[in-house]
């Protein structure tokens, strides 16, 4: 029986030789994620459970991120009852403001996941580590204790699309701007619980860093996972932070796809998602004048180092438009102190910005950036939903970093010949 990247993957952690679209497997995890606004439900279903230990204290991961640091008593209980948590079980990787960063940026700098693991956790954007070649997707809160007890998850083995990605992108065409062309064109049921798998000479020449952006947004096509093939980049990233020797799947020549989309990357223009969907796109090309009020550039999506050096080279010896708010958020502490030494983050407060710590923040509406009733905001995270990041009647316009930046100096939505002005 032929399978893909994906059904590869699921087999070998169910100990089967093979498995087919559809079908329930029990799975042995190599990771159980959970943040601050998640864990704690699973820590109070853990205890129900009766369980005197997690099943394995270096692969359980606990990250305080939404909302830490702690923006209210309440984000600071729960952040105390996930630490006291991680304390008593003896859990190693748990990280807490001063060493946290964005999760799904943290665990692949940490080395936490390599190509062939499978992991879970109860934020639905782990499917980020399928651009390093693993099996990773997000669960509910309940998934996540029986998984923290006894290392195991059902799933149904999903089907797939075959996304054939061929040339290389233009300049200032990055992962963000590929993903949301390609929501764009399924929808965000297009992938829905299918497997996401990328291949071709495109992807290969896509960096990590934009293969983490396009895993990350998988689930805003619905998707159950992203997956890429893994090459030399992917290897050389990983061995760069882990130790753990990746496992390598291929999809044989004639797995069964539901579908295949081919996609020419040198035809991809600077893409914005106006609101209230992922799918609601549209090239800069195609846009009138938007005035905005907020830009932020991080997330999980694109706070990577290389989001944030691009962002600045647009900024350097430039003003952030009078009226605009701009926020830089770098996804982890050593992204940030790397920026720092690199006198990035200078560029960004003398071009008027606010620079944070490490958090989801904004990107949630959770704090660090909240939009006042009618604001409009240019953000390089993830989801444009109604009251996403505030008030229900303010709109948010996803964008790639150098978008943002170039936004976030002229005072509306740039175009693409704005973003070399």
């Amino acid at each position: 029986m032929s399978m893909t990247m994906t059904q590869k993957i699921l087999a070998a952690h169910a100990g089967l030789e093979k498995v087919e679209a559809g079908e329930l497997i029990l799975v042995s995890l190599d990771r159980v994620l959970g943040n601050d606004i998640t864990s704690p439900v699973a820590i109070r279903e853990f205890n129900k459970l009766g369980f005197d230990n997690v099943y394995d204290k270096e692969k359980v991961t606990m990250v305080m991120d939404h909302f830490a640091p702690n923006k209210d008593i309440k984000a600071a209980i729960q952040c105390k009852m996930c630490r006291d948590f991680c304390a008593e079980k003896e859990v190693v990787n748990f990280y807490d403001v001063g060493q946290m960063g964005v999760e799904h940026a943290l665990l692949p700098e940490k080395g936490l996941v390599v190509s062939g693991d499978v992991v879970i956790g109860a934020d639905s954007h782990t499917c980020t580590y399928g651009a390093l070649g693993a099996f990773s997707t997000g669960v509910g809160s309940s998934d996540m204790a029986c998984g923290m007890a006894i290392g195991k998850a059902w799933f149904k083995v999903p089907s797939a699309i075959k996304f054939v990605l061929t040339g290389t992108p233009r300049p200032h065409v990055t992962g963000k701007d590929v993903i949301l062309h390609i929501i764009g064109k399924i929808g965000v049921d297009g992938a829905l619980y299918r497997s996401m798998e990328f291949t071709g000479e495109g992807a290969h020449a896509l960096s990590v860093t934009d293969r983490l952006t396009i895993c990350n947004m998988a689930i805003e096509a619905g998707a159950k996972n992203g997956i890429f093939e893994v090459d030399d980049k992917t290897l050389a990233y990983i061995a760069e932070r882990s130790d753990r020797q990746p496992v390598i799947y291929k999809a044989d020549e004639d797995a069964i796809y539901d579908e295949v989309v081919e996609i020419d990357l040198s035809q991809i223009k600077p893409t914005v998602a106006f609101p209230h969907l992922p799918e609601n796109t549209h090239t800069t090309d195609e846009i009138d004048e938007i005035k905005i009020d907020q830009v932020v550039i991080g997330s999980c999506t694109n706070g990577y180092y290389e989001n944030i050096k691009e962002a600045a080279e647009i900024m350097r010896g430039r003003k952030v438009a009078k009226g605009v708010r701009a926020i830089i958020i770098p996804a982890t502490q050593e992204i940030y102190l790397r920026a720092m030494k690199e006198g990035l983050l200078e560029v960004f407060i003398n071009a008027g910005c606010a620079v944070s710590t490490p958090t989801c923040g904004p990107c949630l509406g959770g704090h660090m950036g909240i939009l006042a009733p009618h604001e409009r905001a240019v953000a390089t995270t993830n989801r444009n939903f109604v009251g996403r990041m505030g008030d229900p009647t303010s709109e948010v316009y996803l964008a790639s970093p150098a978008v943002a930046a170039a936004s976030a100096i002229l005072g509306r939505i740039a175009s693409a010949d704005e973003l070399d002005a």
